[in-house]
């Protein structure tokens, strides 16, 4: 098969043909046709993330879909030809989706919702998993809560917008004016981060009294603001939170903090099959017509996966960006 493989951090991606990979007992190997690149893809291959280690030589891109070539032993529910999506490897060691192969494990990974294609499933996993393990695992959104996303026209940000409606919440989302149709198609309020004071939309929106659940996907200071504007007993969580921060806005509030680091399954081993658990839930709705991704229109092949990280890091993405491994 062939794979882009990353040598040195901040290097080239040399594609070239290496072993096709077979399933071991609790695996099943897919045949790739499509690999999300996520910010933190870039990371990893720059060798910043120190959360994130990926030992080299190594094959890149933590999701994929794709369809089932081949099943291990002891593999339930899954059979060949099925057609998967799922977070799946490019850190911890494991075999990432910028190849044509990989034997991945089986509690990872959903069926394809069927109103997606490839390439939009594979703009999904890790986006979705980190919305949902914040906004239901943790913070257990409920109907009729007022819902503040911050970076709600983001990645991880799009994603969560739409989950927290579907779960019945009233949702406001930050970012720039450029985001602002962006956010409202997806049917929440657009608060513009840089005309409005934390205050000043707490007050309009809440009647001065704070949102029931923010999700921060920023960190840094959008965390320290979204201590400032929960209600009592609130809940703030972030995908983010990494900093140092003061907890008195938080404290005096009697409100609650909650981290979300997504990695962890694949990291620890402890966990993968909750991640396969939120991908099929995911696809209920996405295939009710609730969920949808944004992706980039641009297309890039295995050979251009340097470009596709380029789009990222310059900052020119106008949606989730995906490199088309099958032809």
């Amino acid at each position: 098969m062939r794979a882009a493989v990353l040598e040195t951090h901040g290097g080239p991606f040399r594609v070239t043909p290496i072993a096709r990979p077979e399933p071991g007992p609790g695996q099943v190997l897919v045949r790739i046709a499509a690999s999300g690149v996520n910010p933190l893809d870039t990371k990893i291959r720059a060798g910043t993330a120190a959360h994130a280690q990926h030992p080299l030589p190594a094959i890149l891109g933590i999701d994929l879909a794709g369809t089932v070539a081949a099943v291990g032993s002891g593999v339930d529910g899954l059979r060949l030809g099925d057609e998967v999506y799922g977070m799946t490897g490019g850190v911890g060691g494991h075999q990432g989706s910028l190849a044509d192969y990989a034997a991945v494990d089986a509690r990872l990974l959903a069926r394809k919702p069927s109103n997606l294609s490839m390439r939009e499933a594979a703009a999904l996993p890790l986006v979705v998993i980190t919305a949902w393990e914040g906004l239901v695992d943790r913070a257990h959104v409920a109907p009729g809560q007022k819902v503040l996303i911050q970076g709600g026209g983001g990645g991880v940000g799009h994603v969560a917008v739409q989950i927290a409606r579907a779960f019945g919440a009233e949702v406001y989302a930050t970012d720039g004016a450029g985001k602002k149709a962006l956010i409202e198609s997806l049917g929440a309020v657009a608060i513009d981060f840089r005309a409005q004071s934390v205050e000043d939309h707490v007050a309009q929106h809440t009647g001065g009294e704070g949102y029931d659940l923010v999700y921060d996907t920023n960190g840094g200071p959008v965390l320290d603001a979204s201590f400032r504007a929960i209600r009592r007993f609130g809940h703030v969580v972030s995908s983010l939170g990494w900093g140092t921060h003061a907890l008195a806005p938080l404290s005096f509030k009697a409100g609650s903090y909650s981290g979300v680091f997504t990695l962890l399954p694949l990291l620890t081993g402890v966990g993968l099959a909750h991640h396969g658990e939120i991908l099929t839930e995911a696809a209920r709705l996405i295939e009710d017509g609730e969920l949808r991704p944004i992706l980039d229109p641009r297309r890039f092949s295995l050979d251009e996966v340097a470009d596709a990280h380029a789009a990222i890091e310059g900052g020119h993405a106008t949606g989730k960006i995906v490199v088309d491994i099958a032809d």
